[in-house]
């Protein structure tokens, strides 16, 4: 069976429909799951085992109408699940002839171009986001959702580390990514409070590093240079794929709900999200999905009432476990 999931949207988005994908191929052992995402996502989908082909979806939205049509066609997809619900992809799912369309109820545009509805409704749910996406497998008479999702990751392919990067990480201290932005796509906390935090890390058994997109290099460079200076500023240096392998060398990230928070949960460190209690954005929601992870929410609609002690707090217990570890071994 040749299976299409769309996720076109942001790199958490990706990250977490990645256990869904990987199911797919354990229930339909032989088959083959392509991902439609974004261009800028690519690295994160390479670095799994869990699907097999990637789908640029900035590239075939720019085809000619009968272009994108029959490059669709020519992979001979059996189904495809709409995980992101966008018109767009809704019609050429339907004009390329997908025999399976998988679409949820609540939008009025699936009831003509999708024949297997499911009822769901995202914002409403307190169900997580990844647990909500194997609902859209019902139709396909998957009913089970396994139990450890982080199972399906499958970040199995890394880039490799420029030497440089990789002789930061040879050393006997906790090492910590913080990651103070979410470009825009969830609340903040306060940089004060980043600030207040990094004060309570002792430099002699925490390295600290500070990771951020180009883009947010630029939003961060007056407060970066207030910080001492043992603390170390990533942000902008790492393409994708390689931030990916970065974080998963590090001991633990502190992050509200963005793409490097969901990436650490997923190679399996230690993993900090900050959540607000409302909805849709809380952590039952959007938490981070992995072995060792763990989050604070807060009783107010914002970031305000975390304070730095209490993520110290939080840090210090991954450090005695990593500590208690060294010890047995």
């Amino acid at each position: 069976m040749n299976i299409l999931v769309t996720r076109v949207d942001a790199i958490g988005d990706v990250i977490l429909a990645l256990p869904v994908c990987g199911f797919i191929k354990e229930c339909f052992p032989g088959s083959t799951v392509a991902i439609l995402a974004r261009k800028y996502t690519k690295p994160v989908v390479d670095a799994s085992d869990a699907v097999d082909l990637f789908l640029d979806y900035n590239e075939i939205s720019a085809m000619p109408k009968n272009e994108q049509i029959t490059y669709i066609r020519s992979f001979k997809f059996d189904a495809i699940l709409h995980l992101i619900t966008q018109q767009d992809l809704n019609d050429m799912a339907k004009d390329a002839g997908i025999p399976i369309r998988i679409g949820t109820i609540s939008r009025p545009y699936h009831w003509l171009k999708c024949n297997r509805l499911v009822w769901l409704r995202r914002k409403q749910s307190d169900d997580h986001e990844a647990r909500l996406h194997f609902r859209l497998l019902r139709p396909l008479g998957i009913k089970k959702v396994p139990e450890k999702l982080w199972e399906y990751y499958q970040l199995n392919h890394l880039a490799e580390l420029p030497e440089a990067f990789s002789e930061l990480l040879n050393t006997d201290k906790f090492t910590i990514i913080l990651h103070p932005k979410s470009n825009g796509n969830a609340l903040e906390w306060d940089l004060k409070r980043f600030s207040e935090l990094i004060d309570l890390l002792d430099p002699d058994k925490f390295r600290v590093f500070i990771t951020g997109s180009e883009k947010e290099k630029v939003e961060l460079q007056s407060w970066i240079e207030t910080l001492p200076s043992h603390v170390i500023d990533w942000t902008g240096k790492l393409p994708l794929d390689q931030l990916i392998t970065f974080i998963s060398k590090t001991d633990g990230l502190v992050a509200g709900s963005t793409g490097p928070m969901h990436l650490a949960a997923a190679t399996g460190i230690n993993t900090l999200g900050l959540f607000p209690k409302n909805r849709p954005k809380h952590a039952g929601r959007w938490g981070p999905i992995g072995p060792r992870v763990s989050y604070i929410q807060t009783l107010t609609e914002d970031l305000d009432s975390i304070s730095a002690s209490d993520v110290f707090d939080k840090i210090k217990n991954w450090k005695k476990i990593t500590d208690d570890n060294s010890i047995l071994r």
